[in-house]
């Protein structure tokens, strides 16, 4: 039994189920027994995808809807009628937030408000957990990690749009959903989570250094990497999605007492440079180089970038189970898979199991309880 058994039988909304960490965590709540609904622009995110190639439409209930409709987000969240809501819809490219600011603030500061306010108008909803970002901090090319309490900031316009969404969150709880008055004037506990530069089988957006990687390698080109020697705390797939899931398994059991803002970061907190993830992805594979490519706007992209998970730590005896090293291998092996025409569905289950069993070997409570 994972996460306390919470999710089985319980409906569950993901916004931006069809995205990478979306579709990854589809799959997990389905394992979990959850009835899962998804809402999700229209168009996929990428072409191929992981939502597609594990064949998900057919095992939930897909809702196509872009999260700047308030109104079909409402009639959604109203028809469905969700426990629980993991929001993850954004536009989440940094460099794609240069070329498009309205459209990013728009829909990652303003879906997150839509959300919030659909909240306030449909009573099935206990819990929120709203995904933002690491980059949400304001940006001092530290060479510690950021905590929780450390000052918002926006570098570029998806950082903004991100810290935006975090005081939007505040500023609903606060006056909205108070802690103080849980049970009594609402019953809706909320948080938010900040996770590191995530990785994994499945990711194939344009402009992330993984999905370059194994795109590149699959063709058989060299990988071009924009900045080998930016650091950043990279994690698999897997990492904050356990964290999210704990979070709102703590959130329907307890209410507001975890109700506020998370880090889920990698096990190395000093993080790795661009250019050591290039090689070792390089050297799994088998074959393949990569170059330094210059295009032009690689400096929209900070230096810098390290997240403290102690709270995490601390409070929710949560901790990452990989090393970036595994982490690379899985990814490697979910590519391989993809490439050979692998059922991939079971491939991705498969990855999930794997890791809920290294998770209970270190005896962490959302594996064990």
């Amino acid at each position: 039994m994972t996460f306390n058994n919470i999710y089985s039988g319980k409906t569950v909304l993901i916004t931006g189920h069809t995205g990478f960490k979306g579709s990854w965590l589809t799959t997990w709540l389905l394992e979990l027994g959850a009835n899962v609904v998804g809402y999700s622009h229209p168009e996929p995110p990428t072409q191929p995808s992981n939502f597609i190639a594990s064949g998900l439409a057919e095992r939930i209930t897909d809702v196509r809807g872009d999260i700047r409709d308030y109104d079909h987000l409402l009639k959604t969240i109203t028809d469905h009628r969700p426990e629980i809501i993991f929001h993850l819809a954004a536009q989440p490219i940094v460099l794609r937030s240069v070329e498009l600011p309205k459209l990013t603030i728009d829909t990652n500061t303003g879906g997150t408000v839509n959300v919030l306010e659909a909240i306030r108008h449909a009573d099935s909803v206990r819990a929120l957990v709203s995904i933002t970002t690491d980059k949400v901090y304001e940006n001092q090319e530290w060479l510690w990690g950021y905590r929780e309490t450390d000052q918002l900031g926006g570098h570029d316009p998806y950082s903004a749009s991100k810290a935006m969404a975090e005081l939007a969150i505040a500023a609903y709880r606060s006056t909205y959903f108070p802690p103080e008055r849980y049970g009594q004037a609402h019953h809706v506990a909320i948080a938010s989570t900040r996770a590191g530069n995530v990785i994994g089988g499945g990711d194939f957006a344009d402009y992330r250094l993984v999905p370059d990687c194994m795109k590149a390698l699959m063709d058989g080109r060299p990988i071009g990497v924009r900045n080998p020697l930016s650091v950043r705390p990279w994690q698999h797939v897997l990492e904050p999605l356990s964290g999210y899931l704990w979070l709102g398994a703590q959130l329907l059991m307890n209410g507001p007492a975890c109700g506020e803002a998370w880090n889920f970061g990698p096990l190395e907190q000093k993080g790795v440079p661009a250019q050591a993830l290039a090689e070792k992805l390089v050297e799994l594979w088998g074959s393949g180089s990569w170059v330094h490519t210059h295009p032009g706007y690689a400096e929209v992209e900070t230096g810098q970038l390290r997240l403290s998970w102690d709270k995490a730590a601390h409070r929710l005896n949560w901790r990452p189970v990989y090393a970036w090293v595994d982490a690379l291998a899985e990814i490697t092996a979910w590519f391989k898979a993809f490439q050979a025409g692998e059922d991939m569905h079971i491939v991705t289950r498969d990855h999930i199991n794997l890791y809920v069993e290294r998770a209970r070997e270190l005896d962490l409570d959302w594996a064990t309880g």
